[in-house]
């Protein structure tokens, strides 16, 4: 419900002005949510129609949306009011008037946020405190309702329940028929029985919440929800995929918290979902994954400008309640990015050094590029994404003096001090990993030789499934990649990172004699973007015990075929299923429909 605010007769200038612009912030920001919503939305049709790249380029084209529409309300205001209007005093009193338009409005954590991304555009960091800015909301989000509700009910009687569980699904109103829902139900009470052989007794209440619209990327569509029985709640999602007929079915039935937690992994592409009130929708999801920060749910469902927002919040918070030190990151220096940590913060901070290693070819421009792309493409689980912040202050007495030290050595034009503070112009932040290198030196050290090769198991994968997704790491030394907390080997070092189509792949070609075999400098001519798999093996593989491990289960990495065969799948058009989850939980691969009675 929009809220109508009105001056009283006489009301001053500034008054009148501070309004005003109050105003146009929101306007900015309704244009903003009504676009990300359409477009959102508009991911069912994709689904139904099979329509694959469109959900790809639905999800890339959104990105942008939110700082196009900042970048118009900042243009309109100086249009309309002119810079000198745009003074202190004046923002200080819209953000009064901007606090009474949104008592009723079904996105106020949203709408404060844009309104902190256009005043950072206009005034000085010097302002960036709680007096002009939503350094803390100013709207509970707690009590909004949804109208249509962010979630369904059912109820389950003993009559009808199995009618019950398929009208889930149906509630959706796919436009596609289910090629067998009823055998779909089958093995989704099938696994149910698996995972409780002994059900608790049934509560009064016993029910079932579904969150009312699904949730989709790349080739599916999730329906998520719980089921409530007394005070004990249980999560579920359960994936709906095509087959081969272009047929609706339920490829399995997700129980754990944890690989439910895996499906908003911000190693993957984020979620295109219709959300009137999106903090019902965080607030749900946060009841099935309560170790999952807001600002990650956020970042997942496409609102990657309040997931930042909500880490802000969360790291001021951090710093107040914590006395550790920043300090530089365990690990091989890297030659572009200067990565430091807070060792009581699960997150590692990276800074883009003003002099690159002799060996890099890139600039400044081109990392950033980099960056941004990562953000764009499907991620597929094996890219770390980030989030991206600028003028970020940092306490001067939490930096470690060899951390100041490397500071003031590789990023001093990054670098400016205000009072205590130490303000860095631009720098990303993600999830803290365990470098590759380091986990697979401690497992050899400790002889686990099964650690070691289900890290290169992992390592392996992940380069096939990038390749797959058209996307070469570039630098593939073992220090590029980390394992996450589930065991999942990622790669998060993308100076280097280049479509795979715009790659060449190359075989050696043999030398021409002796003499050329023998020296030091390559006998064929190297391209820009040339690359020779069987060079991979020299720099990846003196540990034998790596090497073994790597030729059992990845050889064919070593040898330019896989990369050709990747490419000729790429340009003609083939979008592969990546499953975030194991292939061991498809029902497919768990229930014989051949044994199945109903």
């Amino acid at each position: 419900m929009a809220v109508t605010l009105s001056l009283a007769p006489g009301a001053s200038l500034l008054e009148r002005q501070a309004l005003a612009i109050a105003q146009t912030l929101l306007a900015g920001f309704d244009r903003h949510y009504r676009l990300f919503r359409e477009i959102s939305a508009a991911a069912k049709e994709y689904f139904e129609a099979g329509d694959w790249p469109g959900v790809q380029r639905a999800v890339r084209e959104r990105i942008q949306f939110y700082d196009d529409r900042v970048a118009e309300t900042v243009a309109r205001l100086h249009r309309e009011f002119g810079q000198d209007a745009l003074d202190t005093d004046i923002w200080r009193q819209a953000k009064l008037y901007y606090i009474g338009l949104l008592t009723e409005h079904s996105q106020p954590e949203l709408a404060e946020t844009f309104f902190n991304s256009v005043f950072c555009k206009i005034l000085h960091r010097t302002y960036f405190h709680n007096e002009f800015i939503f350094v803390r909301p100013a709207i509970s989000t707690e009590y909004i309702e949804s109208d249509p509700p962010a979630f369904r009910f059912y109820y389950l009687r003993e009559a009808d329940w199995r009618a019950a569980l398929a009208r889930i699904f149906l509630d959706f109103g796919w436009r596609r028929p289910f090629a067998d829902l009823e055998r779909d139900i089958d093995w989704l009470l099938r696994a149910v029985r698996e995972r409780y052989p002994v059900l608790p007794l049934r509560d009064e209440n016993f029910q079932i919440q579904v969150l009312s619209s699904a949730f989709y990327r790349n080739k599916a569509a999730y329906v998520i929800g719980k089921v409530i029985n007394g005070a004990a709640e249980y999560p579920f999602a359960v994936p709906v995929l095509h087959d081969g007929e272009g047929r609706l079915y339920l490829d399995t039935l997700l129980l754990d918290a944890a690989d439910i937690g895996v499906l908003f992994s911000l190693s993957r592409a984020y979620f295109m979902v219709d959300m009137p009130v999106p903090a019902n929708t965080v607030q749900f999801l946060r009841s099935l994954m309560p170790n999952k920060p807001r600002a990650e749910i956020y970042s997942m469902l496409g609102l990657g400008k309040q997931g930042k927002t909500s880490f802000y919040r969360g790291l001021i918070s951090h710093l107040h309640h914590s006395d550790d030190q920043f300090v530089i990151a365990p690990g091989i220096r890297g030659q572009v990015m200067l990565v430091f940590t807070l060792p009581s913060y699960p997150y590692v901070f990276k800074v883009i050094k003003d002099r690159f290693g002799a060996s890099k070819e890139v600039d400044h421009a081109t990392v950033r590029r980099k960056y941004q792309l990562v953000k764009q493409i499907d991620r597929v689980g094996r890219l770390a994404d980030t989030l991206e912040f600028s003028l970020v202050a940092l306490p001067k007495e939490r930096l470690a003096p060899e951390l100041i030290e490397e500071f003031q050595h590789e990023i001093p034009s990054q670098l400016e001090e205000e009072g205590g503070d130490l303000i860095i112009k631009h720098l990303y932040i993600e999830r803290r990993m365990e470098p590759l290198n380091l986990y697979l030196e401690r497992a050899l050290a400790a002889g686990r030789d099964d650690q070691v090769e289900q890290a290169v198991i992992e390592y392996g994968n992940a380069i096939r499934e990038l390749a797959i997704a058209n996307i070469f790491p570039g630098d593939l030394l073992w220090k590029n990649f980390g394992v996450t907390r589930y065991g999942r080997v990622v790669f998060y070092d993308y100076d280097e990172i280049e479509f795979m189509t715009d790659c060449r792949f190359r075989r050696i070609p043999p030398p021409p004699n002796e003499e050329a075999e023998l020296s030091g400098e390559p006998w064929y001519s190297v391209g820009k973007n040339d690359v020779f798999p069987e060079e991979f093996a020299a720099f990846l593989l003196g540990d034998p015990r790596i090497r073994a491990a790597f030729m059992k289960h990845h050889a064919d990495l070593l040898d330019v075929g896989f990369w050709q065969r990747a490419q000729e799948d790429i340009r003609s058009g083939k979008i592969r299923d990546f499953f975030p989850y194991p292939e061991s939980l498809r029902f497919c691969h768990r229930f014989d429909e051949r044994k199945e009675t109903r």
